[in-house]
């Protein structure tokens, strides 16, 4: 069975307007086109750290040049930018992101890059199965009402939604409370990533979402975005051991990207064999207590609004609150069996 993206009326850039791959260099540009966009609809600045751009453009399987349009206005300013991922294996839900500039809106600009995003993504359907289901995502922050307006009128429904939770410390946090024979440890370069990516895996094999992939290409990419950046600080990734086992996990960036002030929990899991025995928020706890310990008042993680192991009421009561809440679309361009996670398996 092929895929096939419905008739649409396809538009053409705006007389003056021009369209390219990325480069390195753009970097910056992209950033700062990044948060005008952002200023004017959260409020805030979405990325802070130009770093994390820069790992992204130069990660396993992705190629600005040709999964980034970048659009610029006549006078040479970039007003437009879209990127495309099909890096994951299978590329059954290919992920789109994209920024139009606040001062460009009503252009078509948009329409025009969620139309080459489209083709994109399309272009990873040779790579999978023909039984699989295949259908881009894209998502946005719930304040983007023109933005879900473009989804909708192109066919996306949303799906799901997630949240940045956010902790004001104005004390030190409670003392992690360990079950009888859990301790706690820093990782250890030399031996621990592989031990440390399989617990990453296994604990988020309930989450909405999740695919299986090759081992070789999911731990290179685990390590590329996780290890290989600079700034990256092992004594900030704390490991909850059972004896020799890795029960649980809470690998922490001494900030996030888009706060320089806040502390960040990039990845907190805890395996399904050690789970109810309070693990998860022992973790949270001694998290932020090492973040308040370096001088954060503020710490933060992403969570699916809807998580299936419960991580929501978690983070609640451990005294976080919502952020900012961002809903995700998909497109199916070809219907088929699903393989990403959308309930526990048991």
């Amino acid at each position: 069975m092929k895929a096939t993206l419905e008739k649409q009326n396809v538009i053409e850039l705006p007389e003056g307007f021009t369209a390219r791959g990325a480069a390195l260099e753009d970097v910056e540009s992209a950033l700062e086109l990044y948060n005008r966009w952002s200023q004017s609809v959260i409020k805030e600045d979405e990325i802070t750290d130009a770093r994390a751009i820069r790992t992204e453009w130069v990660s396993p399987g992705f190629d600005p040049a040709r999964d980034i349009r970048l659009v610029f206005a006549p006078d040479g300013r970039m007003v437009g930018y879209i990127e495309v991922w099909t890096t994951a294996k299978p590329p059954v839900h290919p992920w789109i992101w994209g920024r139009v500039h606040p001062d460009f809106g009503g252009l078509g600009l948009g329409t025009w890059m969620l139309q080459w995003a489209e083709e994109r993504a399309c272009k990873a359907i040779e790579e999978i199965p023909a039984d699989l289901r295949f259908a881009p995502r894209i998502g946005i922050y719930r304040p983007a009402e023109k933005s879900k307006k473009l989804f909708d009128d192109m066919g996306y429904k949303q799906i799901r939604s997630s949240y940045q939770m956010r902790i004001n410390m104005e004390a030190p946090p409670p003392a992690p409370v360990w079950p009888d024979s859990v301790s706690i440890r820093t990782y250890n370069p030399e031996t621990d990533a592989e031990a440390i990516y399989r617990a990453d895996v296994e604990s988020f094999r309930d989450h909405f979402g999740f695919v299986e992939e090759p081992f070789e290409e999911g731990f290179a990419r685990f390590r590329h975005f996780m290890t290989e950046y600079e700034g990256f600080d092992p004594t900030l990734w704390f490991l909850a051991m059972d004896g020799d086992e890795i029960a649980g996990i809470s690998l922490c960036r001494p900030n996030s990207y888009d706060d320089p002030d806040l502390g960040f929990v990039n990845v907190l899991g805890v395996r399904r064999a050690w789970r109810k025995r309070g693990i998860g928020l022992a973790l949270l706890h001694h998290s932020f207590g090492e973040f308040y310990r370096r001088g954060k008042r503020k710490a933060g993680l992403g969570v699916d609004a809807e998580n299936l192991t419960g991580a929501l009421r978690l983070y609640e009561r451990a005294g976080m609150h919502v952020h900012q809440a961002f809903d995700l679309y998909e497109k199916e361009i070809r219907p088929g069996r699903e393989i990403s996670v959308e309930s526990i398996q048991d």
